[in-house]
């Protein structure tokens, strides 16, 4: 023990929180729930404007293109894929409607029976994609010509070595 520590703020090894007396106790939740109660100060968290928009203003229209593309090999896999949903529904469907005539056969077990068909489907949708993918970037370009041709070949080399690097763009002819 310190010699300037009171023997009533030591903490008991037992329970390391210091303690308080009874006074000190009452006087802090005294504190603490008039803390509570205090009004709090209300800032504004939104703003309406009641003002009308006007119908139209001084900034001419702007043509504005909508240039979504998707690329071939996307929306063709995205065809195949919900081809090949479909069919799997259907297919399993059709089992399921067959199988109710034979025996009391559950979906569950009519699912199972359909998800080899369905990996198949789905592996040849995504082999069937990769080839056609493959096919569109083994392209041959042919140019024919007429008259007299000149063909140059320009190489262009900028290097750009180190931490800070600056570009000398050098044209060799």
């Amino acid at each position: 023990m310190h010699p300037t520590t009171p023997p009533e703020s030591t903490p008991d090894p037992l329970n390391p929180y210091a303690r308080m007396s009874d006074e000190q106790a009452n006087a802090e939740a005294r504190r603490i729930i008039a803390d509570a109660y205090q009004p709090v100060t209300q800032t504004p968290t939104r703003y309406r404007d009641t003002h009308p928009v006007p119908d139209h203003g001084t900034t001419p229209p702007v043509p504005q293109p909508d240039h979504r593309i998707v690329p071939a090999w996307a929306a063709g896999t995205a065809v195949a894929g919900i081809g090949t949903g479909a069919a799997c529904v259907g297919i399993g469907c059709g089992i399921w409607l067959a199988c109710q005539g034979f025996a009391a056969v559950t979906l569950t077990s009519v699912l199972f029976a359909t998800l080899p068909i369905a990996a198949v489907a789905a592996v040849a949708a995504a082999i069937g994609s990769a080839l056609k993918s493959l096919k569109a970037t083994r392209t041959e370009t042919h140019h024919h010509y007429t008259g007299p041709v000149r063909q140059e070949t320009n190489t262009l080399t900028a290097p750009a070595y180190g931490l800070i690097a600056r570009n000398r763009n050098e044209l060799h002819r």
